[in-house]
């Protein structure tokens, strides 16, 4: 299916503008807790205001239920703060939490990243809530442990303070007119670190802004099989996101179609991200009404569960 038909021009700017977004988002040092919902069993009540209020995972072994996009985890590992090759930034919105192989994943590449690259690490923005599901803000998706996304901006060289990882601001890669990265900003290292991600067997896909996408077709050498899960997207010109397979013997996990193994680096493959319509798309004649908030009755039944399990020791 094409892009074109996947994303109608509401679904554009919205993307646009969460994706751009979202690394940017400054958090609170203080943030303050949610207040109770008066009637939490409502059954028109919004599943992202039931799942934004559990602060730990369930406990139990990992457990990954439907999609990435209308799903839930149970046992979710937490991702540290801190290590010898990463950060996590955006403490206040308490989405370091991921399935186990995601947390073992960014682990490696942070690894990588400072190995091959020679960063000093990697910034971790957000992975998931401590149970999944659908969020209170940004990300549609992000909901089974199994995304994740990493700043393109390398980690500095110290520990960061608590209030530079929520008021810190992410890098910019893309040029002013969208059509190609910034070579003050996007470096050799930052080709291999995305190389690094792509090349983890797990991975099955990686967004990246199609500027992005297109300099790493031109830059990329040796072997090039790993051009095949990069894939362009709206946004993501501050950030990559990383989406795993679903794990082996998950049987309620939904996983996405594999791609083409194409490179995806022909003319004709950058044709539609860089038409004009695209690129500057034109505001809708009215502001399209905001659709109802999904509700646990529409999510997979098991993360009703989820939901109830006691919560995991912090």
């Amino acid at each position: 299916m094409s892009p074109r038909r996947i994303a109608p021009l509401l679904l554009v700017m919205t993307l646009l503008a969460a994706g751009g977004a979202l690394a940017q988002d400054k958090g609170s040092v203080n943030p303050k807790p949610l207040p109770p919902l008066a009637n939490p069993n409502d059954p028109k009540i919004g599943a992202r205001e039931l799942f934004a209020r559990k602060l730990l995972p369930s406990t139990g072994p990992a457990h990954v239920i439907g999609s990435y996009v209308k799903g839930c985890i149970g046992g979710a590992g937490q991702m540290p703060l801190n290590g010898d090759s990463w950060q996590v930034m955006r403490l206040s919105r308490n989405r370091n939490y991921g399935h186990p192989d995601m947390i073992a994943l960014i682990k490696r590449l942070a690894a990588k990243a400072h190995k091959d690259a020679g960063w000093p690490g990697i910034l971790v923005g957000d992975i998931g809530q401590p149970r999944g599901g659908p969020a209170l803000s940004g990300h549609a998706s992000h909901q089974i442990g199994l995304d994740a996304d990493i700043w393109l901006t390398p980690m500095p060289d110290h520990r960061l303070s608590r209030e530079e990882r929520e008021e810190m601001s992410a890098v910019m890669m893309v040029r002013e007119d969208r059509l190609d990265i910034d070579p003050k900003v996007f470096t050799p290292a930052h080709v291999l670190v995305l190389r690094d991600a792509a090349q983890e067997p797990a991975v099955q896909r990686i967004f990246v802004n199609p500027a992005i996408k297109k300099a790493l077709c031109r830059e990329a050498k040796g072997d090039r099989s790993w051009l095949s899960k990069i894939r362009p997207w709206w946004g993501h010109d501050y950030h990559f996101h990383i989406r795993m397979r679903c794990p082996a013997g998950a049987g309620e996990c939904q996983s996405q179609p594999s791609q083409s193994e194409d490179e995806g680096c022909k003319p004709s493959d950058f044709a539609y991200w860089f038409s004009e319509g695209v690129l500057h798309p034109k505001p809708p004649p009215e502001p399209p009404k905001p659709k109802p908030p999904m509700t646990l009755a529409q999510m997979p039944a098991a993360c009703k569960a989820v939901l109830r399990a006691g919560d995991a020791k912090p």
